[in-house]
Formats: C-alpha cells, structure tokens, sequence
C-alpha cells in the first residue's frame, strides 16, 4: 500500500456520444489525472453522495456500508489495483478484529462507497502509468503548430453558406408553393 497513488474525484462527467459517464480522479501531488468509465446508475450513485443528497431510503451502496458496519468491520480506504483487458479492478479494504479484507470490487461501486465511508481511494502506480493523463500535455499533442483558429473567410466554412443558401432557396420555393395552393384560380373552367 505503501507506493499507492491517492487521488480525489475531480469530477463526474456526461459523454455526449453515450449512456455512459466518465469519473475523472485527480492525483494528489501531481496533475495528472486517471478517466474511468461508468454507466449512468453507477455515476448517479456516486454523485448523490458527493452532493450529500438525503435520500428517504438507503440506496444499494448505503445499504452495503450499513451491512459492513452492523457486522463490526470499518472501511479503511479503496484501490483500483488493475488494469486488464481495458477493465479496473478494484478493491474494498475492510476491518474487522484486526484481520484485513480485500472485497473485490468493480471501481465504480468501490468509489461510491469510498464517498460515503470518507475515506481515501489510491491506485497502483502501474495502473496510473498505464492509462493516467497529463490534459496540458495531451492537448498540446493534439494541436499542431500548423494549425489555426479559423477565420469567418476561411474555406473551410463555405461548406455552410452553401448550407445556408440551400436552406434558404427552399424556404423560397416552399413560398412560393404556399401561395399558388392558396390563390384560388380565377377562372375554373379554364
């Protein structure tokens, strides 16, 4: 346990392009930063808590801190120990009379019960390593020095006044369609 890495939950993202949440852990003493996936229930659930959220009934990882606790075990911190396969794995370390107990866990649910027992999430140097981000840095990579902000004359955007002209024919037509339906003809014999 000695050479983990503690992070903090910087915060709990929506992916637009899926169901699916990002969590954004944030090393300690460094700025670096280690993304993991979760479904939507998973980051509800570890938002309700980050945002102390009374809720009438205990939720599934309420439920699950109230059993460890009834049968005399305290929670003593969280790991996410592996990464395999681009799959977390994780662990719950519990008390109980002296004797250490590592609950397997998938991260997610380990997280969300690390906020309500308010205690430390750490993560095995390899697992940082492998899959930690650095934003400045990678941002950085991203763009290319050749690149540039582009400009309203840019060629890159006459692909929408295109649009837009298009857009604004048909709008002239269906005018123009409204009006020869709703003249009446003068002569109906004709």
């Amino acid at each position: 346990m000695s050479n983990m890495i503690q992070v903090t939950i910087d915060s709990v993202r929506v992916s637009l392009m899926s169901p699916q949440r990002v969590i954004l852990l944030r090393q300690l003493d460094e700025d670096r930063f280690l993304p993991i996936w979760v479904g939507p229930y998973e980051a509800e659930a570890i938002t309700v808590a980050l945002q102390e959220v009374e809720m009438a009934r205990p939720l599934t990882h309420d439920l699950l801190k109230n059993v460890i606790n009834l049968f005399g075990a305290k929670i003593l911190r969280i790991e996410i120990i592996a990464l395999r396969e681009n799959i977390f794995f994780g662990h719950i370390i519990t008390e109980q009379d002296g004797e250490i107990i590592e609950i397997d866990s998938r991260p997610s649910d380990a997280i969300a019960m690390a906020v309500r027992a308010h205690v430390p999430i750490l993560i095995d140097p390899s697992v940082m390593e492998s899959a930690g981000i650095f934003p400045e840095d990678d941002i950085q990579d991203e763009i290319q020095p050749s690149q540039k902000a582009a400009s309203p004359n840019d060629e890159r955007l006459s692909i929408f006044e295109d649009f837009f002209d298009q857009l604004e024919e048909n709008d002239d037509d269906d005018k123009a369609d409204e009006n020869s339906e709703s003249d009446p003809d003068p002569d109906p014999e004709s």
